[in-house]
């Protein structure tokens, strides 16, 4: 038996990070990530001596690990970080134990953020821009070029609307909770509306919903947008979120967080992917079939957008939501056949079902919408999201989001390069 195979000779005392990376036959930092991953429990001890791990915990820990093969070890695989807010289990997933789509059938937006956020339900409420931060956002936001895209201007608008806060570095729940419920209406009335006699008054997918379309809306189609709002407002450890949790980690305030996560959400394989959709219907809805559409999308090495998702075997609660929603809505009755086309077309070789990506596209692309359409709301409802998990990281060990480089380069020493 090694030193770090010993158990230890008290074993109800607590272990000091030393005593437990020893143990553990690991650097001192990387106890901390076995905490982060819910396989150790830490106590903060009084008086500022640090924190410490039972010893019996330590020693259970240790002898897994030897049992496990290289790379299995709590170290190794996906990280994996403890957290109240969202979890998906099969093809459902919840928002602190409530089932989600059951809470965005019945509750607004910002009904279903203010769960988020605080655990407590607070029935009409909605949220209020203050106006310098408005004015500031929509300068910055004014100033773009035209053809900056959604994520683009929410970006600028996030960065503005933080300049205009004194008090963004306070990290305080109350502090962050205020920048949550101001911040995420400054966004929506930084962009730019299309109809002049647009109103900023009432729930946000009301006002959200005349930055997209010249169209009046009808209550139908303001619940599914409010609806999809609510069933996009998280989604776990997406990478976007991550982002977000690494800045708040380092006790980035709340804009600077939120700033990482739209700077990852931009890419194509996050939040873009509807747009592809949209494309994609508009393409069926103009040949009148999608099989030379899925023809031609694979033929060119792409994959169809809208379909599959890596954590639901089976159908996305979201798209099922949206779509059951969208079958009242008498202006999507051709997106939607055109979307159930592509289902079935593609299910005659790949059984993959309809993700919320699709689900959008039939919303923006039956309300005359842009295909970036469902980036924005994608983006401005998953701001909500991801205030959760920062306001749930503030209250975690600073920077313990900091994984330790697997070295795999030419062994040191090297001769001085030429």
């Amino acid at each position: 038996m090694t030193d770090h195979e010993a158990a230890p000779t008290h074993p109800d005392r607590r272990l000091s990070t030393k005593e437990a990376a020893e143990l553990l036959g690991v650097k001192p930092e990387t106890v901390y990530a076995y905490v982060s991953r819910g396989q150790l429990s830490s106590r903060r001890e009084p008086g500022g001596r640090g924190s410490t791990f039972d010893a019996k915990e330590v020693a259970a820990l240790a002898r897994r690990n030897r049992r496990e093969p290289s790379g299995g070890s709590a170290i190794g695989g996906e990280l994996s970080v403890r957290t109240r807010i969202t979890l998906i289990d099969k093809d459902r997933y919840f928002f602190r134990g409530v089932d989600a789509t059951e809470l965005a059938a019945r509750h607004s937006y910002e009904e279903i953020a203010e769960w988020l956020w605080t655990g407590r339900l607070r029935p009409g409420i909605t949220f209020t821009a203050p106006g310098p931060s408005v004015a500031v956002a929509r300068r910055a936001v004014d100033a773009l070029p035209e053809h900056s895209g959604p994520t683009d201007r929410l970006r600028v608008a996030t960065i503005a609307a933080a300049t205009a806060d004194p008090l963004r570095f306070d990290l305080s729940e109350d502090a962050v909770l205020g920048t949550a419920r101001t911040l995420i209406p400054t966004l929506v009335a930084a962009l730019p509306p299309l109809r002049r006699d647009h109103l900023d008054e009432g729930p946000l997918a009301e006002r959200l919903w005349g930055r997209f379309t010249g169209r009046a809306p009808d209550a139908a189609s303001l619940r599914v947008l409010d609806t999809a709002l609510g069933l996009l407002i998280d989604h776990d450890l997406a990478a976007s979120t991550l982002a977000v949790r690494v800045a708040a980690s380092a006790r980035a305030h709340a804009y600077a967080a939120v700033s990482a996560g739209l700077g990852v959400l931009e890419g194509p394989l996050h939040g873009a992917a509807s747009g592809l959709a949209h494309r994609l219907l508009l393409d069926i809805l103009d040949q009148g079939d999608a099989a030379p559409v899925v023809a031609d999308e694979l033929r060119a090495g792409r994959r169809i957008p809208g379909l599959g998702h890596r954590l639901y075997p089976g159908e996305d609660p979201r798209a099922r939501a949206l779509f059951a929603l969208l079958e009242e809505v008498p202006d999507a009755a051709p997106a939607l056949a055109a979307a159930h086309d592509v289902v079935a077309t593609t299910a005659r070789h790949t059984p993959l079902h309809a993700n919320v990506d699709l689900a959008l596209a039939v919303l923006t692309v039956a309300s005359g919408m842009p295909a970036s359409a469902g980036e924005t709301v994608f983006a401005v409802a998953r701001t909500a999201g991801w205030i959760a998990h920062a306001l749930e990281e503030y209250q975690e060990r600073p920077l313990r989001m900091r994984p330790s480089g697997r070295y795999v380069g030419a062994r040191p020493p090297q001769p001085l390069p030429r």
